[in-house]
């Protein structure tokens, strides 16, 4: 009985979020563009939950790796290259145009590159020390970014690359909208399509890592690394292999940006974006899936919800209180008061801080 209602449950979930952007598009593809928004930072978290969570490393510069898939699929989808270098326009005079299916494996690879040669110099490391070097490597990130438009223009600098293609599979543009039975499916509505397959895959990976003899090692290091070595774990290789792991979640989700958007820029990829992301990930409850989701929705919903509260305020003191800066006091204080409330998240593991302990 307990399995039935189990897969029931799991039915009705599923046909929710299939319905889920209809329903929204009736009151403007804003809020389509807001639950899309959303499964992108539940991809950011669970890929950081990977290197928080499971390994126990603290991440403050995942934004980087983040920059680097948009930046990729950027390069990969626009003419800019072309435009850019005689040699490659001579190779592809309209620019190069690449497959989703190239984009997404090449942006994990790159980004867990990267996420590796991040971790190899930090892997004696730990705690403060760790969260300032990560600080400081997506800090680098973004000032290369910002600055790599000369002597060679690579990424445009601060101006940002435009005109990127929109994702194309099978034939079917998700930039344009789709007549399906005479009912117009919205592009930002097709997005958040792609966009759940890949939520949904991540998942399934973090569930399989999670019980795997990987995941349990990392877990064993999260709890006490040198009885971890002693164990004859191998500390440094699934040190970087978290690095690498985590980091490859974060290159999908910035190449699946910069398709969104069409556009690119340093100023997405912030200090604020990767403490975000950590705090969707504490917030939530670290380490457990299900949190780590409940806490990306929320902190990715949460400030377009509160427009709608910071404007009637901003009225009430007759101008005198920015709502930008009203939306982001109401953000802090709403944070301040879970985690006062629920200080291990809103969704913690049962089992953390026990999670060697054989399930019975």
């Amino acid at each position: 009985m307990k399995i039935q209602n189990t897969k029931t449950n799991w039915i009705l979930g599923a046909i929710a979020l299939l319905v889920l952007p209809l329903i929204l598009q009736y009151f403007g593809n804003a809020w389509v563009r807001i639950a899309d928004l959303a499964l992108l930072y539940v991809l950011l978290a669970l890929g950081l939950n990977i290197v928080v969570g499971y390994a126990g490393l603290l991440d403050l510069g995942y934004v980087a790796f983040y920059a680097v898939g948009a930046y990729l699929f950027a390069l990969m989808a626009s003419p800019h290259l072309a435009d850019n270098f005689a040699a490659f326009a001579a190779m592809f005079p309209n620019g190069l145009h690449t497959s989703l299916w190239l984009v997404i494996p090449a942006a994990a690879l790159l980004a867990a590159f990267f996420g590796a040669l991040l971790g190899a110099p930090t892997l004696k490391l730990r705690g403060d020390y760790l969260a300032i070097v990560t600080l400081g490597f997506g800090e680098i990130v973004r000032i290369f970014l910002n600055n790599l438009d000369h002597p060679a223009n690579l990424t445009n600098g601060p101006k940002g690359l435009g005109q990127i293609d929109s994702v194309k599979i099978f034939g079917l543009d998700l930039g344009r909208p789709l007549e399906l039975f005479g009912f117009d499916i919205s592009s930002v509505t097709l997005y958040y399509y792609l966009f759940l397959v890949l939520v949904v895959v991540s998942v399934i990976i973090c569930y399989r890592l999670q019980d795997s003899r990987v995941g349990r090692a990392w877990m064993a290091i999260r709890e006490d690394e040198i009885a971890a070595k002693a164990m004859g774990i191998n500390t440094r290789n699934m040190k970087l292999l978290a690095f690498a792991m985590g980091a490859s979640f974060g290159g999908v989700a910035g190449a699946m940006f910069g398709a969104f958007q069409g556009f690119v820029s340093p100023e997405s990829f912030s200090l604020m974006e990767s403490v975000m992301i950590v705090a969707m990930v504490v917030l939530g409850g670290i380490g457990h899936i299900p949190g780590v989701i409940l806490g990306a929705v929320l902190l990715s919903a949460l400030p377009e919800v509160l427009r709608y509260v910071a404007g009637p305020l901003q009225a009430m003191t007759d101008g005198r209180l920015d709502s930008a800066i009203l939306r982001q006091l109401l953000i802090a204080l709403a944070m301040i008061i879970i985690m006062l409330l629920r200080p291990r998240g809103l969704w913690p593991a049962p089992d953390h801080g026990k999670s060697l302990t054989q399930k019975t």
